[in-house]
């Protein structure tokens, strides 16, 4: 189950009721419960969670101004970020880093954005191919390497991961040594006694655990087995998504007592965000991310040079260059999701390169108007015809595109006119640390 979408879902059914009292906040925490374990978050941090809302909810004195209603969902909040584990701050100078982890987890790729992500610091770094039981891996990390222009160590051949990271030691000059070493399909002694070898080499300031979302509570337990063997700094978790999938690993991997460092977004380099548990929870909620938004939105204007007028009116035009853009910056209902449109539907989200082109090809067949004016195009079977015969395609996919802009249209407009929204955000952003004014009263 999607853990963001059955929480918002609940959030909406509770704000349109007209009253609430303790019998419906026992039957809200029952809802809740249902959609945490569904979404694969441990049954015994469930009932704990389960257990703090409701005492807090029911027995600790509202803060001023507060409602019932917003009392539980601020409760629910802080409960839930207090689930998901600490927020991380990254070290930023020079220092060694091992990453570990079983098949599949994601090493290499991370080992690549996590170079990227110090480099955009202003680092320079060397990653270290020091895995040697995965064929082609060390080919894998030096075309990344490549890629993202940082420097690349190995010793083909060598069997050795010690000595490959001793060599790597004795010639680099760089701020930030990351190693990735080999992983196994489970834990076992062999693992254990390779990397505690490569840690006795490198002697790392951090050690990364790297895990998948998708296992679920069987990351707790990854995080456990090898935070036993190794001292583990933090931990990695990818194959996340924008919506807020993975929550069952997050709490389980928090649970061990493990600090998250970073979480992996998607497949490209920039996919990859300091772990922020506040933030995290925020997203699940529905509750934009404007500082996040901000960030990324700079980062999409500067990557397709777009000019702030083109943010002021939504037209297909706009529509187009943003999807685009925001295409380049990742997967974008991680961008929706900071605007708080977490539940964009998917056809409009996952759009293939195919697919824009197609899109892009009916939007020059339009006239400057039509552009600036989707109406006169959705109102005119001879525009239509006209559109698609320019663009190649049939007249079904010109209509399949007008219908996807006016569904997002009409998304940006709802955005757009709550004129309280800033207002909203401050007012209960003091001592709540959240939105709950974008819940309802």
């Amino acid at each position: 189950m999607d853990l963001g979408k059955g929480l918002r879902q609940l959030i909406s059914k509770i704000t349109k009721k007209p009253y609430i009292d303790e019998s419906e906040v026992k039957l809200f925490i029952k809802d809740l419960q249902r959609i945490l374990i569904s979404s694969d978050v441990e049954v015994k941090l469930v009932f704990q969670l389960s257990k703090n809302i409701e005492k807090r909810a029911l027995t600790e004195e509202k803060k001023q101004g507060l409602t019932l209603r917003e009392h539980l969902l601020k409760v629910v909040y802080d409960e839930l970020v207090a689930l998901m584990g600490e927020s991380y701050s990254p070290r930023i100078d020079k220092h060694k880093v091992l990453l570990l982890g079983l098949f599949g987890s994601g090493k290499s790729t991370t080992a690549s954005k996590l170079a990227y992500f110090y480099k955009k610091k202003g680092l320079s770094v060397l990653l270290v191919g020091a895995d040697v039981e995965r064929p082609a891996a060390q080919e894998q990390l030096e075309q990344l390497a490549s890629q993202i222009e940082v420097e690349y160590f190995t010793i083909k051949g060598e069997k050795d991961a010690s000595k490959i990271v001793d060599e790597a030691l004795k010639n680099s000059k760089e701020n930030v040594i990351i190693v990735d070493s080999a992983g196994r399909s489970a834990f076992d002694g062999e693992l254990k006694d390779e990397l505690k070898g490569i840690s006795d080499s490198l002697k790392p300031d951090e050690s990364f655990l790297v895990v998948s979302g998708d296992i679920g509570q069987v990351a707790g337990k990854q995080a456990k087995e090898f935070s036993e063997a190794l001292p583990i700094t933090g931990v990695v978790v990818t194959k996340m998504d924008g919506r807020g999938k993975g929550g069952g690993a997050l709490s389980a991997v928090a649970a061990t007592g493990s600090k998250i460092a970073f979480i992996g977004t998607g497949e490209k380099k920039d996919d990859f965000e300091i772990y922020n548990s506040s933030k995290f929870v925020e997203r699940l909620l529905g509750i934009p991310d404007i500082e996040g938004l901000m960030e990324k939105m700079k980062h999409i204007a500067e990557s397709e040079k777009l000019e702030q007028k083109q943010f002021e009116k939504f037209t297909i035009k706009a529509f187009y260059q943003q999807m685009k853009a925001a295409k380049k910056m990742g997967p974008l209902d991680g961008v929706f999701s900071m605007m708080g449109l977490s539940d964009v539907p998917e056809e409009v989200l996952h759009q293939g390169e195919t697919k824009l082109k197609r899109f892009e090809a009916i939007i020059n067949s339009m006239t400057e108007d039509e552009r600036e004016n989707a109406e006169l195009v959705k109102k005119s079977k001879s525009r239509i015809d006209r559109i698609s015969k320019g663009a190649g395609v049939a007249s079904e996919e010109v209509r399949e595109f007008l219908s996807q802009f006016f569904k997002m249209e009409g998304m940006f407009k709802r955005f757009k006119k709550d004129r309280g929204f800033r207002k909203k955000l401050e007012k209960m952003m003091g001592q709540t640390g959240m939105n709950l004014g974008g819940f309802g009263g």
